[in-house]
């Protein structure tokens, strides 16, 4: 079923391995009859053939007899939120949303081993408002037939919802990643990966379609090829779960260690009220007339008049102060440019890492990556729209080489 249970989370299962979820022990005081063993290969073999409406029947009935199996109450949930795509009204998709929730949770509470949280973090607790794929009915009715086919196993009729819905609505991302997708599950992976593509035309700035694509490439046995898409998945959400975890699992199949520089701020700054606090380590001051203390509290300084007057200079439409990253590039420099000053020959580790991100033209690129908060992320995606090759620069000069070391 991959993450098309969600075409915005869920780690693909299939990549996970679903023999994983078919291996997985029944607790201790379980214990099936033959009949029940027959079902439960019969269950997980109709959700590996993508029978998801007769794998739903068969894991419903198997929850009941056995609510201690942590791969049947996971599957029961994957299969009522693939459900909640097709189902003929809002309130009954809705319905499922927050069923499917309650039983996900139980499954992590059971020990599931498969990363369910991204999923479970994207369904709100009463089921949320109903998401459609166009507000034009006739599209949503074709990408819902779609999904309906799709859930039924029935590829060829999924691809003609889709490519219905994607003829009315050129430009709808999901209609084109659906097609891809029902080519992956079909194994026809050099088609999937043409639909992946035509996916990322439509929109470059999502990471499901490089994920996708990735997924396919490993199939194919293209594991650098794959690299490539998962990096790409990467730099275009890099606060998304699943594009992280995709691009860690893929760094863990090839043995690199992926890991951005380490650098440690032994200064804080926190805007409380109308005040600011500076919090500094003590050890910084441990060394008499040590440049790197006086450029710490100088990072400090700055980020704290950018709390109290600069932020509404460079910020005018935005009506409350939050940490951006124009604050924290022009406080590292500010840093910076006080070591040059004094000459400093041996600044500490960290500032002499900061010292080469800002030479290499990645110091924006490296706050936004490795040293996020809510308000820095806000301003990605601006950075994003003129500054890509930096953003795939950084993590190929750095992040691949295991923080630059």
């Amino acid at each position: 079923m991959r993450d098309r249970l969600s075409a915005l989370c869920l780690t693909s299962i299939n990549s996970l391995g679903f023999g994983i979820l078919v291996l997985l022990l029944l607790a201790p005081f379980v214990t099936a009859r033959a009949q029940d063993n027959d079902e439960r290969h019969r269950a997980f073999q109709l959700y590996k053939d993508a029978k998801y409406p007769e794998a739903l029947a068969l894991f419903e009935k198997l929850a009941v007899a056995n609510p201690q199996d942590v791969a049947v109450i996971e599957n029961l949930g994957l299969l009522v939120y693939n459900q909640s795509a097709y189902l003929p009204t809002p309130e009954e998709r809705k319905k499922a949303r927050k069923r499917a929730r309650e039983i996900l949770i139980q499954a992590v509470k059971l020990g599931s081993p498969n990363p369910l949280s991204a999923l479970i973090d994207g369904i709100p607790e009463d089921g949320g408002n109903d998401g459609s794929f166009s507000a034009r009915k006739e599209v949503d009715d074709a990408m819902r037939e779609g999904e309906a086919a799709f859930a039924k196993g029935e590829f060829p009729k999924a691809i003609e919802m889709y490519q219905r819905a994607l003829l009315l609505e050129p430009k709808l991302y999901e209609a084109a990643l659906f097609i891809g997708d029902v080519y992956f599950k079909s194994a026809e992976q050099t088609k999937a990966g043409e639909w992946f593509a035509r996916a990322i035309q439509i929109n470059p700035d999502r990471e499901t379609a490089y994920r996708y694509w990735g997924d396919s490439l490993i199939k194919q046995g293209k594991v650098t090829e794959a690299g490539d898409k998962f990096l790409e998945a990467y730099i275009a959400e890099p606060y998304n779960r699943l594009a992280r975890s995709g691009f860690a699992q893929w760094g863990e199949r090839v043995n690199i260690n992926l890991a951005h520089p380490r650098v440690e701020f032994p200064a804080s700054v926190n805007k409380k009220g109308e005040g600011t606090s500076i919090t500094l380590d003590p050890k910084m001051f441990e060394k008499d007339n040590d440049p790197s203390s006086a450029a710490w509290l100088m990072y400090s300084l700055t980020r704290a008049s950018w709390s109290t007057s600069e932020f509404a200079k460079q910020y005018p439409n935005e009506k409350a102060y939050r940490h951006s990253l124009k604050e924290e590039a022009a406080s590292i420099r500010a840093a910076l440019r006080l070591l040059d000053e004094k000459k400093a020959t041996n600044p500490d580790r960290s500032l002499q890492i900061l010292k080469k991100l800002d030479k290499d033209g990645l110091l924006e690129v490296f706050i936004l990556l490795a040293m996020p908060d809510q308000g820095i992320a806000a301003d990605f995606a601006d950075y994003r729209k003129t500054n890509v090759a930096d953003l795939r620069r950084y993590v190929k000069q750095y992040v691949l080489t295991g923080g630059g070391q």
